[in-house]
């Protein structure tokens, strides 16, 4: 990589990191800690919570999937904004009424201390998983980039986050997570650009956009039901509306990011804020994967994306090298008739000649169908070079171009969007994962009535902690196929049954904590069983990950109600809050 690119890149990092620990420099207790002394603007929570979301993986993986699918998971984000409305109307007004450090203190208020611990445990768990994809992701990037060992990049990586966040716990978090995402939202508009500005002369965007239709590539609404396909309108609107209640509603995570609102008006806005720009920056994501499928429509791509594979292939012996060879050779002789076609097609638009238009879509599609053939033989090289080998190049279609095509400087810069959003997500989960262990476990039933300096140093201990296991999972997060599915599917697991424990607690006033929890249990045991049983027999087990969630929800609610009809009208909730506090009701209104 070029200096000036390591400049960019480097200069950005180090400004960001160096900004988040110098605005938190004052940061001497735990609730400044772990909320921010509650004192951020909508705009900052809103920003905030987009940029939790927005891992490194939605940048890496998620063009990759347009490459490969188009325009179908842009369907996963409808339900957010329908999320966003039910949680601000229902949920924050909770929160804040009981003045809680974390998401699961209500949950002792509603119901008792162990349905509150076991929700916590659940959160731990799944976050505690979904962090160390969050830092394998880039790690994939710069190791490919510099030739480092993975393990020695991810040590990199998740060094520097453990370093802000323990100075200077959720507000530093917060505080880089607004530059993060103005770097993020630039450097994606400038890709964009620049994918646009690299296409042949005489192709324009109407051009680009009519090859990608043709294509199939711009079909964003799958209106037919199914349980096996993962991404259609109806699981988008109603699994995924489920996905994003649970995560934005129970997961630590997102939760602490409004939890520091200076007010519940401020809160609400930086929701609702998110549910409208979310689905935005999605599409664009998902479309500049798809500028870069058309842009590799016209430059020749390589017959497998990941170079680190095609050179184990090459060193592998020399029959498999030869192999390679003349697949690479015959790659080439295919993309030149494809590319043919491909001007044809442009031509055939320009002229309006439909038939000839028609012809040309024909001989691309065929053209493709023997790509993917090649790619598939591509991978099966691989495989019998190197056995263990992680075959899929999905991630790493954008960074090729980002690397092989961008001009100097603007490489460092997009870069720097991927580590930003690595910080960013891996900051806000390690911040959120300490604060869990310290409220909801440690200072609740460990160790309690110590002083206020103890549970801020035991919450910058678990800060380090929590980051040392998100790099010993990210050690193995090679195993998954698709990153940004890998974190879903990790989510989708404990998602359920954590949503359905609130829905229990906001909306069925008849349930006790005993009927839930061990509603609970039971419904997070049939999840796990439905998703191995799925990967094992989908035959058998139709449903796909989104789904999950729902299943996981419904199946506490109707449990945990039958299980009360067994033990009869227990005793009411109790009034207190957490921690022997008493309940607010006088929480900041705005």
């Amino acid at each position: 990589m070029h200096p000036i690119d390591w400049t960019v890149l480097l200069g950005t990092l180090l400004f960001i990191v160096a900004y988040g620990v110098w605005k938190t420099r004052k940061v001497s207790n735990t609730e400044s800690f772990l909320l921010g002394d509650r004192e951020l603007k909508w705009w900052t929570i809103g920003l905030s919570i987009m940029a939790t979301q927005a891992s490194a993986i939605t940048f890496l993986s998620t063009p990759g999937k347009a490459f490969e699918d188009g325009m179908g998971f842009a369907q996963f984000y409808f339900g957010l904004p329908i999320a966003m409305v039910i949680l601000a109307a229902f949920v924050i007004p909770q929160f804040y009424r009981l003045k809680v450090y974390t998401a699961y203190e209500y949950l002792e208020t509603r119901f008792d201390l162990k349905t509150r611990t076991l929700t916590a445990i659940f959160f731990l768990l799944q976050r505690g998983l979904s962090a160390g994809l969050t830092i394998f992701a880039p790690a994939i990037i710069l190791s490919a980039i510099l030739g480092w060992p993975l393990q020695v990049t991810n040590i990199a990586i998740g060094s520097l986050v453990i370093i802000y966040t323990v100075a200077g716990g959720t507000n530093a978090v917060s505080q880089t997570q607004k530059q993060q995402m103005i770097v993020i939202l630039s450097g994606m508009f400038i890709a964009a650009a620049i994918l646009l500005s690299k296409l042949p002369e005489g192709v324009g965007f109407g051009d680009t956009l009519g090859l990608a239709g043709a294509l199939g590539k711009l079909e964003v609404v799958n209106t037919e039901f199914s349980f096996e396909n993962r991404y259609n309108i109806w699981s988008g609107l109603l699994a995924s509306t489920f996905l994003f209640l649970s995560y934005f509603g129970a997961d630590q995570s997102q939760v602490q990011r409004y939890l520091s609102g200076r007010s519940l008006t401020e809160s609400r806005l930086g929701l609702l804020f998110n549910g409208i720009i979310k689905v935005p920056m999605q599409v664009l994501v998902l479309f500049v994967g798809i500028l870069v499928f058309v842009f590799f429509q016209f430059e020749r791509p390589p017959v497998h994306f990941n170079e680190a594979n095609l050179i184990v292939v090459e060193e592998a012996g020399p029959d498999l090298a030869e192999r390679l060879h003349v697949l690479e050779a015959e790659h080439a002789e295919l993309f030149a008739r494809k590319r043919q076609a491909v001007d044809q097609f442009v031509q055939a638009r320009a002229s309006g000649e439909t038939t000839a238009r028609t012809e040309a879509i024909e001989r691309i599609n065929a053209e493709l169908a023997q790509e993917r053939a090649m790619r598939q033989e591509a991978k099966a090289l691989i495989l019998q070079a190197n056995p263990e080998a992680n075959d899929l190049d999905g991630d790493y279609v954008f960074i090729t171009f980002v690397t092989e095509y961008l001009p100097i400087g603007l490489v460092g810069l997009l870069l720097a969007v991927i580590f930003s959003a690595a910080m960013s997500s891996t900051a806000s989960e390690i911040n959120a994962l300490a604060t869990a262990t310290v409220v909801d476990l440690y200072r609740r039933s460990l160790i309690r009535g110590r002083s206020d300096r103890h549970y801020l140093q035991m919450s910058k201990g678990l800060t380090i902690f929590w980051g040392l296991i998100a790099l010993l999972f990210a050690s193995v997060a090679n195993l998954f196929d698709n990153l940004v599915e890998a974190v879903n599917i990790v989510g989708s697991l404990f998602y359920g049954t954590v949503l359905g424990i609130f829905a229990a607690a906001f909306f069925f006033k008849r349930l006790r904590g005993r009927a839930v929890f061990w509603a609970a249990l039971m419904a997070e045991a049939l999840v796990v069983f439905l998703y191995f049983g799925h990967e094992r027999a989908p035959e058998t087990y139709p449903l796909t990950y989104l789904w999950l969630v729902p299943v996981g929800c419904f199946a506490v609610l109707i449990l945990a109600h039958l299980i009360q009809a067994l033990l009869g009208p227990g005793a009411p909730a109790p009034e207190a809050a957490p921690d022997g506090r008493k309940a607010s009701q006088t929480g900041a209104q705005g």
